[in-house]
């Protein structure tokens, strides 16, 4: 069997079996051949098998001597004595051993796929996405006995280079400019491995100025897949050494590569969602009012008007459709008012069955009814020196309506089936889905009361007419019921963005955090697509042809301009540039559709609202 006999400074001598394709000298313990000399780097010589001479290649920063004639690469011959620094080699080689070298390609094998064992085990342990490709390439050196290793991704149409080592596990500066992109761009259209053993001499590689300009040697290449199309490429090179990779090493690395695909695609996504979750909250954080998260015009002029009422004592009626948040706006009032150390008591008005709310809101006596067996205080009581929140107001009963209104005006409260009256001290906020200015037409609210309760009013955007607030809201539920429920969730498809802005969500903000949780704690992906939010294309609104869309327009806009108006005709006419005649058949019309007769036909006049 091949050997070398190693004499060191110290005196010591030993002899070393050449059984592995690559064995590698130096200073370093990690060498096959470690030498105790201060003067050698790390790693000074290898002596590589092509599988059928064995060469020596001197490393950078060390010198070498090949019977007493300095060369930096040299084919070995029988009784070639070696000087590196302070030590002395002599190699032996005798035709009659070469059989036990087939042992050493067996060894040799068997060594690979113990560092594909390896390997895999590093890259488990990786958490950190770049840890975990710099973990790949030092396998995959190690394994390979490779100068130099790139982890190259497909990033916006262009390779990235992601990681760049060498054998000492140290990063490569300027990597991008130590790569054939030749040899990248013909793995990357062909989706196959390539191994080439000389590059400058190689006629398919010679003409290549990359090639020629790096002077490459050995290059070996594959791809990284995934679902059939390549992400990356993996490149190992080694600049002194011709022949280093033949089709074992090939195929080893495509083992590799195979499994390092999964790994590193997966690590890939884990960093752009952590990446997508740390600019979620930054971006909540920035959008953040309170517990309240908008970026709008609408929704800037939500908090002015917060910021502005919060610190008087006026009441406060906040509108909006069902599931805006109106809750939200009324705890944000009391948090940033001298009130927030009081308490804060919310009563839903239209969930309280009307013989009991009385007695919820005042509290009672005991015998006032029957089953009053002690005398109570009710909500008013409870919030005295803080907020009371009066949810739905719209449907409180009109008896209680005027009680309601007394206890505004005199800042008492009397109890159920007591005569005696106790003062309050209170800030009442109220909330309504209603448009209470229809109410009062219509005989059931009170507009005295109206007016005490609408000293200053906030209106709350639906959710369709947020924009962007609607994909951040919506996210961050997302990330909120992931936590709490441990689901694998973690991002939206693109397709389920594009439904949720088309949604009209008719129940705004609640609707979205129930059909988001729903998602997050059915789904079995980590990526939540418009299936799991129930958002097919059955859920979105249809279609209209465009002469309805366009008739719908221009009735909501003349809506729109008569209630700016006051509902004065003449001058709707006149801002809208149209006929008066066309503002009288169009109210003519809404009549007729309320109280379901056919709408007479447009006259000439209603053309010019066109």
């Amino acid at each position: 069997m091949p050997t070398l006999l190693v004499l060191t400074p110290d005196g010591r001598e030993r002899t070393v079996n050449l059984a592995r394709r690559i064995t590698t000298l130096g200073r370093s313990a990690e060498n096959d051949v470690a030498l105790p000399d201060a003067g050698l780097p790390e790693t000074a010589l290898h002596i590589h098998f092509d599988g059928r001479d064995f060469n020596a290649a001197c490393h950078s920063g060390a010198e070498m001597q090949v019977n007493g004639r300095r060369k930096v690469t040299a084919r070995l011959v029988e009784g070639d004595r070696i000087r590196l620094g302070a030590s002395e080699l002599l190699f032996t080689f005798r035709d009659q051993d070469r059989a036990p070298l087939a042992a050493a390609a067996t060894s040799g094998r068997v060594e690979t796929m113990q560092g594909l064992v390896r390997f895999s085990e590093r890259l488990l342990a990786a958490r950190d996405f770049s840890r975990l490709l710099d973990e790949l390439l030092d396998a995959l050196l190690e394994a390979t006995h490779a100068e130099k290793g790139f982890l190259i991704l497909l990033e916006a149409g262009r390779m990235e280079v992601k990681a760049a080592r060498n054998l000492a596990r140290e990063t490569i500066e300027n990597a991008v400019s130590r790569v054939s992109d030749s040899i990248i761009q013909r793995v990357a259209a062909t989706r196959r491995p390539v191994v080439v053993a000389d590059a400058l001499h190689d006629a398919q590689w010679s003409s290549s100025s990359s090639v020629v300009n790096l002077k490459l040697c050995s290059v070996m290449c594959a791809p990284l897949m995934c679902q059939g199309e390549p992400f990356g490429v993996i490149y190992l090179g080694n600049d002194s050494v011709v022949s280093l990779f033949d089709e074992e090493d090939l195929e080893a690395l495509t083992i590799f590569t195979a499994q390092a695909s999964l790994l590193v695609e997966n690590a890939r996504l884990l960093h752009g969602l952590r990446l997508e979750n740390e600019a979620l909250r930054q971006t909540v954080q920035q959008n953040q009012f309170g517990e309240i998260i908008g970026a709008g015009g609408s929704m800037r002029e939500v908090f002015r008007r917060i910021e502005k009422v919060a610190a008087t004592d006026v009441s406060v009626l906040v509108t909006g459709e069902t599931g805006t948040g109106k809750e939200l706006v009324a705890r944000e009032i009391h948090r940033r008012s001298p009130r927030s150390g009081g308490p804060f008591v919310a009563v839903n008005c239209g969930a309280i069955p009307e013989n009991l709310l009385e007695s919820e809101l005042f509290g009672h006596v005991r015998g006032a009814f029957t089953g009053a067996i002690a005398t109570r205080g009710g909500k008013f009581q409870a919030a005295d020196g803080g907020t009371l929140f009066l949810d739905e107001i719209g449907d409180m009963p009109p008896q209680l309506q005027v009680k309601l209104l007394r206890v505004l005006q005199e800042r008492t409260v009397t109890k159920v089936g007591d005569a005696r009256a106790e003062p309050t001290d209170i800030r009442v906020v109220a909330a309504t889905n209603k448009v209470l200015e229809d109410e009062i037409q219509a005989g059931r609210f009170r507009e005295d009361l109206y007016y005490r309760l609408n000293v200053i009013s906030i209106l709350l955007p639906p959710l369709r007419d947020r924009g962007d607030d609607l994909v951040v809201i919506a996210r961050f539920f997302l990330q909120k019921y992931a936590r709490e429920f441990s689901s694998r969730a973690r991002s939206f498809a693109p397709a389920a963005t594009v439904a949720l802005r088309k949604y009209p969500w008719p129940g705004n903000i609640r609707e979205l955090e129930n059909r988001v949780k729903k998602a997050v704690v059915l789904t079995e992906k980590p990526v939540v697509g418009p299936e799991d939010l129930d958002l097919g294309p059955d859920s979105l609104a249809p279609v209209l042809p465009l002469l309805q869309a366009k008739e719908e327009f221009q009735k909501r806009y003349i809506n729109e301009v008569l209630d700016r108006n006051a509902g004065n005709r003449t001058k709707t006419a006149k801002d809208l540039g149209v006929d008066p005649r066309t503002i009288f058949r169009h109210l003519e019309r809404l009549e007729a559709e309320r109280s379901g007769v056919k709408p007479p036909p447009a006259g000439p006049g209603e053309e010019e609202a066109s």
